[in-house]
């Protein structure tokens, strides 16, 4: 078991040297807050689990280019922000492609859906959001991202970015206020 006094930047710099004991004690540190940055995002429990593996196994490929400007947790959660983006991006062209082919779209999990007559709190009321309306609130409201940050990582115009605030805003209220 990893000494958990042992600074974060020494469990970098080991763990890109490959030492996978030092990746794990990274992991153990920060799987939590990727775990509900994913959940968060996604609005779905078993997506944010698959999500959060997709996340450190992306930060394991890619740790080696970790320069050490940021704090790891930014890093991490940069990439985290990522997978779920183009994870969500994916999804969205295979609606597109099930719809042009005629086929009714349920979704993958990654909607909760809105059952009539069930109390929302706020996660739920999250979670129902469309994609594109629930990505901006979380990394807005949530993660505390400006709109220019957030069109960048979202692939989206400013303009969009603050549309899909109010949009998301606006729903919350309604499913908050029913």
């Amino acid at each position: 078991m990893t000494d958990h006094s042992v600074a974060t930047s020494e469990l970098v710099a080991r763990a890109v040297g490959g030492d996978v004991d030092a990746f794990e004690e990274l992991y153990d540190r920060s799987k939590g807050r990727v775990f509900g940055l994913c959940l968060r995002m996604c609005g779905n429990r078993s997506s944010a689990e698959e999500l959060t593996q997709e996340a450190f196994i992306r930060a394991w490929e890619k740790l080696p280019s970790f320069r050490g400007e940021s704090a790891f947790s930014t890093w991490m959660h940069r990439l985290t922000v990522n997978v779920v983006l183009g994870h969500q991006r994916t999804q969205g062209r295979r609606r597109t492609r099930e719809s042009a082919a005629g086929e009714e779209w349920y979704g993958d999990g990654c909607v909760a859906a809105h059952r009539a007559g069930v109390a929302m709190d706020l996660e739920r009321a999250i979670a129902a959001l469309p994609d594109r309306a629930r990505t901006v609130f979380v990394l807005h409201d949530v993660e505390v991202y400006k709109h220019t940050e957030i069109a960048k990582v979202a692939e989206m115009a400013v303009g969009t970015s603050k549309a899909q605030l109010s949009r998301a805003r606006q729903l919350l209220r309604k499913a908050l206020t029913s």
